[in-house]
């Protein structure tokens, strides 16, 4: 069974995470990307509420870029700075990146809901085939039942594995 999780509590899920995550209230560079992330998934299920589909997308995807980009500078930065940094960079790098999956299975949710088997589909295989870390094997386990739950209530689904 497909579970409905309120827009509000998975905003105020994340809200939380990132707060946790963040110590202190000084507003540096790592600040201010946290803060640049609550916004996007905020936009995320305002949109998604206000069935803007591609607009959700779009907010999910920049989340995925910022993950990259700290993923980059995690790597070329590894060496010069102090460990405290990297760690705290590294850490808000894969909050955006369980974020953003947990972004593509609320819209496998919202699809199957709105009766759009295909594109629910598409939203749940993406995680599959984008979070590939041993670390986000969960996500990708979350995606697989929601396809098997997806072949309960559509007429047709290839099964499929992480």
């Amino acid at each position: 069974m497909i579970a409905r999780h309120s827009f509000s509590s998975r905003i105020t899920c994340v809200i939380a995470l990132l707060l946790l995550i963040v110590p202190g209230c000084a507003q540096d560079s790592y600040q201010q990307r946290a803060d640049i992330i609550k916004t996007h998934v905020g936009d995320f299920y305002d949109h998604l509420k206000a069935n803007r589909v591609s607009a959700a997308v779009h907010e999910n995807e920049q989340i995925e870029v910022m993950a990259d980009q700290m993923a980059e500078t995690v790597l070329k930065q590894g060496q010069k700075q102090g460990t405290t940094q990297v760690e705290r960079e590294f850490a808000l790098m894969k909050t955006a990146r369980e974020t953003a999956a947990q972004n593509w299975i609320a819209l496998g949710q919202y699809f199957t809901i709105r009766e759009q088997p295909e594109k629910a589909r598409a939203s749940y295989q993406r995680v599959i085939d984008t979070y590939t870390n041993e670390t986000e094997r969960v996500y990708r386990e979350q995606a697989v039942r929601a396809l098997n739950d997806l072949a309960i209530v559509s007429e047709s689904a290839p099964g499929l594995t992480p």
